[in-house]
Formats: structure tokens, sequence, C-alpha cells
């Protein structure tokens, strides 16, 4: 098969989606990389390393697109790509359609069969989400801190404290992988920390491994008992596959001090605050009513080198069956990777994302 690794054009998204060593576990397999010049400079990795595994460096968007049965990318294809693609490609990345009706059009209209990482299902876990809400959770905590310096804008806290001053409060929306993340870094750091949940056995969890955090059932009376008192909020809420639950209302923000900081890292499915609105890493940062929001649908691009190792880690296994199978032998020998199927012949695979725009669903078929 000929894998393509298309350089990301996403802004500031600096991971690539496939080392030079997986590439090059590949083509000792027989199949054939292509990869897109400069794909991996912002993560570390040069043209040369992806030559000496190898593969073949592509100049083109247009011919590498045209050339590759599968693609193979970290972010959702920009509108210039979506217009690359074909019927009967494999396109395998992280898609969240559940949070923009345009993509998911546009990928229904290409042809193409769209697999999304964050969708494939295992023993209730999502393992090639989960490295990137660790890295997003433990991010969000050293982002929000920042954002809480007073010379950007923030309220003047440090959330470790000082000997007599009191730490700062970092709330925490949903135990999960990411938040779970976010409540290990704001303990290190010394903040007071607690996590809202309504996972009875989740909280059991997340109490025997965080001697650090408390965990309060998540309600909204809950929620709004702890807002006046907050410096940092994290909204680490997920719903597999669909949009993310509007938690937060513009009313409940106003409860919060000026000059606290809201990270929501489920911004990429649309945000848990009806406040949210996606940003960049190049103006991250935005104010309403008094909050800092940082809603950034990449974070873990930031630290692109880190982000692609444990990438590369979780997706290879799935990409190597793919490549060497198929997708319909794939799926059948490991069944997970039907629940990644979103798209597939012009057809929304996949409820949640159907749910999500009110459009009909279908099961994955196989000729």
């Amino acid at each position: 098969m000929i894998i393509g690794v298309p350089r990301e054009i996403k802004d500031h998204e600096y991971r690539v989606a496939l080392l030079p060593s997986a590439a090059y576990q590949l083509i000792r397999r027989g199949h054939q990389v292509l990869v897109g010049r400069g794909a991996g400079a912002g993560a570390g990795y040069s043209d040369q390393e992806y030559e000496r595994a190898g593969a073949r460096l592509v100049a083109e968007p247009e011919q590498l697109f045209a050339e590759a049965d599968l693609i193979v990318k970290v972010k959702e294809p920009q509108p210039v790509e979506c217009s690359l693609l074909r019927p009967g490609q494999i396109l395998f990345t992280y898609l969240h359609l559940a949070a923009s009706r345009p993509l998911t059009d546009a990928l229904l209209a290409s042809g193409v069969t769209a697999l999304a990482y964050e969708t494939i299902e295992v023993n209730h876990r999502l393992p090639l989400l989960e490295p990137m809400s660790e890295i997003a959770g433990r991010m969000s905590v050293l982002v929000g801190g920042y954002f809480l310096a007073k010379h950007h804008g923030g309220g003047g806290v440090l959330l470790g404290g000082v000997p007599g001053v009191l730490p700062g409060r970092v709330l925490v929306l949903g135990g999960g992988a990411a938040g779970i993340n976010a409540a290990r870094m704001a303990g290190g750091l010394g903040a007071e920390v607690t996590i809202l949940e309504v996972d009875v056995e989740r909280m059991r969890f997340l109490d025997i491994t965080l001697h650090t955090a408390h965990t309060l059932y998540s309600s909204e009376a809950h929620l709004l008992e702890q807002l006046p008192n907050v410096d940092l909020l994290i909204g680490a809420v997920l719903v597999p596959g669909a949009r993310a639950p509007k938690l937060i209302s513009r009313e409940m923000l106003r409860r919060m001090r000026p000059g606290s900081v809201f990270v929501d890292i489920a911004i990429d499915q649309g945000g848990c605050a009806e406040t949210s609105r996606p940003t960049t890493h190049q103006n991250p940062v935005y104010v309403e009513e008094g909050v800092t929001h940082y809603c950034v649908t990449n974070m873990p691009g930031a630290y692109a080198r880190t982000a692609t190792q444990a990438l590369t880690n979780v997706t290879y296994r799935y990409l190597e069956s793919l490549a060497d199978l198929g997708l319909a032998e794939a799926c059948r020998r490991q069944p997970a990777l039907l629940g990644g199927i979103n798209i597939q012949a012009g057809r929304v695979r996949h409820p949640a994302v159907a749910g999500a725009h009110g459009l009909p669903w279908e099961p994955p078929a196989f000729d």
C-alpha cells in the first residue's frame, strides 16, 4: 500500500503523523511511504531522517494525495486538503466531526473513508486519544498559571502560593485522562484542586490515586457553589464522538472573579462553555465576562516532539493493520477500528456524529 504523510497546514500545528522509525517499519513490510517535504521539521525530524528510513519526499501536496491509498495525519484536513481526497482512499487522523458540519459535509462529498483516532474505543477507553488528552491536561495548568499573571491580564495569583499565603484554587470539570493529568499537574504545583465528576466509581479511583485533590459530584448546584472562589477553571469533559456538553453558561462565568482563567480542553468537540470559541497558538486567549478564555484547538501541537512520539506509539499498530490487510480485514481482526469509521462512501457511519448534525447514519459496510 502507498501511505501518504502530508505536512500539517493547520495554524501552528507542528506535529507529524509518523516517526521516521515507524516509516522504516512500514517500508520493511513492503509498503511505500510518501512524506511531504518539511513534514517533520516542527517536531525535530528532518527530511534526511525520512529519506534514510526509505521514505520518498514529495514537495507538492497534490501529488502526495493523488498517489497515496492511505493518508495518515494529525489534525483534521483543511478545506484545501478536503478537495484532494477521493473515493476509495482512507484518511486516518483526528477528526472531531461533531464540532464541524462544514468538515463533515466536505468529507461526505469527497467519497473518502475517514477514520477518527478519537472514536476508536477499547474496553471503554479511547487509546488513540488518551496521549493527547494527557498532554493537554498537563499543559492546561501551565498555560492557566501563565495567564493568571497580572501582566497577562490575570488576577495575579500564583497557583502554588508561598509560605503564609494560601495557594490558588483549581477546579477541573471531568475526571478522565485530561482531567486527571490536569489535577496531578496542579497538585504538583501546590494548588488546591477539586475535580467535578459524575461517575462514582471514577471518583473512588481519583480519591485513591490523587492524594492532593478533592472530588465533588458534578451538578449545577455544586458548580455554582465553587465558581466564585476559583482562580483556574479547566474544562475536561468528553462524550466520545459527540459535541461536548455546555456545562458553563455566561451567567455562571459572571460568578467568577475578574482575572480568573478558563482553559477549555474540550474545544475540539465544540467546547464546554457557552462563551467558548476556537483560538490558535498565535492568538490563544480572549476575555469574556472578565474571565480569560484559552480555547486552542490543537493544544498538544505546542509540544510537538513529545506529542508526535506519543501519538505514533498508539496509532502505529492500527496503521500497520490497515496497510497490511486493507480496511475490511483490518476491521475484522481488530474490531475497535469499526468504531473509528466516521465517514464511508458518502454516508455518516458513527451515530454520535450523525446525532450532532441531525443526519442519518448507517453502520460501516464492506463489499
